[in-house]
């Protein structure tokens, strides 16, 4: 081997390390292996760059904004409710058909996004059936893999595998190449789950009861919030019209919180009813507009503030604003939780940032957008004042506000940990969309079935109809991206590019070849179908494919046979991530609801993988034959 030859497996290497070791983001590795490349010599700058402009990166980066049309307007969760509608009761029913259901939705959308969305709906079925969640998520996680493996656009590797064929001059897989084998592989991993999975799964439902979480509207009752809450009508000559609700310091003078906003839709003028006939009907008065409490939300006259508080407290609010006091009516507790807005407990962990502020120091409203409405801390006999209290490990806030908003705080897990699944409370923002998304999505598969333009030209089209017809808008369209992947991709692209380059990949493929090709192209089918499922088990099954898929070529070159069988195995190799948690986003999705652990995945995922390499060796040479 050459200097260059060692430098290029040396940066391979470090990499390999840091995605296993998880020392640095994958993103990061993934920037840090381009800037090496160019800084050693091994490519140049265009070279390095390459793959930031690479029609896998465009493509995979396109389809999750599709992906993000179809989750932001409902329509994955609907499908998803009407195909587990069949369900029942029975485990082994259930089993099957949340795992076609999951293989179904994968096949045109993103592994983790199916997940995510019938995440919630499995558990529900689980408790409805009355079994433990243990014996139905790792099927979900499963099932969505499978079904990824399907078609073209199902999972990153199948793209990828792709492109490297085209680029080697041979005709691309098309948007179906990956059915047949694909649902094979389904069909079998649903009947193992039924049969065997099922056996080796665990039942752990004592925890699972034993944590049963309160629902939002357990926990509206359980705090007596309703209770609690009382109106207050903006007067005319009231100081408090053109103040921002921050402004007010409700919460900070007087322990009381601001929920909703009821707005009246249009000003009367003030003598409408001296000029009204004696005789005439009164006009219905038009339905207020319910705004959202947020801290910068302007107060203005005739406003009524639906608040949270002591009744004493209140009153002592409405002197000091000169406002109106009212009773709350029964529809006023949408205030607390409907399809926008809820209640969770949070836990402060021990790392939070927050132990030793309080609320105000730490701008709680302003820097989360939700409100805090009571702190429990363990021991203590009743809840602890929201504007003095210096919080501690353990503390629990009950906030309200924002569906969204509460979900985001699962992202900051150094400062909180969100008991309970609000994500499922969250209603599709574009509801009223759905089916012009279903025409899109529709219209993108039969445009990339007809082969009308490119596969990368028509995933572009059809994220542009979503935004273009506000299924999404450009800024959700960035949420929905996942830009880990993508440079990612675009990081290990330039460094397949250099183990091309320098004779690495030649070389690895003379000694696959060598111990394996005397065998024939069966046994070299079956090596790369195995050291694929290996790496894919600790990086990326993206990362693993892009460093794997010219190796499959230059070994099906040197044994002179055609290389389809070899670079689908290598697709189909990275999307049997079964053995392990963190084989893939999907099984950690589902480890925390499930109670799993890591030896879990490895017992019912094993032999789930040598049964797919058994049928990816007897299958694939008829499918695509090697001559």
């Amino acid at each position: 081997m050459t200097a260059d030859m060692w430098l290029a497996v040396g940066i391979l290497v470090a990499a390999v390390f840091l995605f296993i070791s998880e020392k640095l983001r994958v993103d990061i590795v993934a920037l840090g292996v381009v800037v090496l490349l160019m800084l050693s010599g091994l490519l140049t700058t265009g070279e390095a760059l390459a793959g930031f402009s690479s029609t896998a990166v465009l493509t995979i980066g396109s389809l999750f904004i599709v992906g993000g049309g179809v989750m932001n307007t409902g329509l994955a969760g609907t499908i998803g409710r009407r195909i587990l509608a069949i369900a029942g009761h029975h485990e082994g029913r259930l089993t099957i058909v949340l795992m076609g259901a999951v293989a179904l939705l994968s096949c045109f959308m993103s592994d983790t996004g199916t997940v995510a969305v019938l995440l919630p709906a499995a558990i529900v079925l689980a408790r409805n059936a009355n079994i433990s969640p243990s014996r139905l998520l790792i099927p979900l996680s499963y099932g969505s893999l499978l079904g990824g493996a399907s078609t073209l656009i199902g999972t990153p590797p199948n793209i990828i595998v792709r492109d490297v064929l085209v680029a080697g001059g041979y005709e691309g897989f098309s948007f179906f190449s990956f059915t047949p084998m694909g649902f094979i592989l389904t069909v079998s991993g649903i009947l193992y789950m039924t049969v065997i999975g099922r056996r080796l799964l665990p039942d752990r439902r004592p925890q699972v009861d034993a944590q049963r979480l309160p629902t939002p509207k357990e926990l509206v009752n359980e705090y007596k919030l309703p209770d609690q809450l009382l109106r207050l009508r903006v007067r005319r000559g009231s100081d408090i019209i053109g103040k921002t609700i921050v402004q007010t310091e409700l919460g900070r003078d007087f322990g009381v919180t601001v929920l909703k906003i009821m707005r009246p839709v249009e000003t009367r003028p003030l003598f409408e009813f001296a000029r009204r006939p004696f005789n005439s009907v009164p006009p219905t008065p038009a339905p207020d507009t319910a705004i959202v409490a947020q801290n910068d939300t302007v107060i203005q006259l005739d406003d009524v503030l639906i608040v949270k508080g002591e009744a004493d407290d209140v009153a002592h609010a409405a002197a000091h604003w000169n406002l109106g006091v009212q009773p709350a009516v029964p529809k006023d507790e949408k205030a607390l939780i409907s399809r926008e807005v809820g209640v969770a407990e949070v836990l402060l962990p021990r790392r939070s940032s927050l132990i030793g502020k309080t609320l105000a120091e730490e701008r709680f409203g302003t820097n989360h957008k939700l409100t805090v409405l009571s702190i429990n801390r363990p021991g203590a006999h009743k809840p602890l004042e929201l504007a003095s209290t210096r919080l501690a490990f353990g503390d629990i806030l009950l906030v309200q506000g924002p569906w969204e908003q509460i979900v985001a705080l699962k992202n900051k897990r150094r400062d909180f940990v969100v008991i309970g699944q609000p994500e499922s409370m969250i209603e599709a923002p574009r509801k009223d969309k759905s089916r012009l998304a279903l025409l899109i999505l529709a219209g993108m598969i039969v445009a990339m079935i007809a082969g009308v333009a490119s596969l990368t030209a028509v995933a572009m089209v059809a994220a542009l109809a979503m935004v273009l017809s506000r299924c999404l808008t450009m800024d959700e369209a960035y949420e929905f991206i996942d830009w880990r992947s993508l440079f990612l991709i675009a990081g290990m692209i330039p460094l397949s590019t250099a183990l091309e380059k320098t004779g690495v990949v030649d070389w690895a493929a003379q000694g696959l070849v060598s111990s394996l090709g005397a065998i024939g192209p069966l046994a070299v089918l079956a090596g790369l179908f195995l050291f694929t499922t290996a790496f894919t088990q600790v990086i990326s099954n993206t990362a693993t494919t892009v460093i794997v898929a010219p190796l499959a070529l230059a070994s099906a070159s040197q044994l002179s046979v055609q290389p389809q069988a070899f670079l689908m195995a290598i697709a189909i190799a990275a999307s049997m991530a079964f053995a392990t948690p963190v084989a893939s986003p999907t099984n950690t999705l589902v480890m925390g609801a499930g109670h799993y652990t890591f030896g879990d995945y490895a017992k019912v995922g094993i032999p789930l993988i040598f049964i797919a390499l058994v049928e990816v060796v007897l299958v694939l040479p008829f499918l695509f034959p090697f001559y």
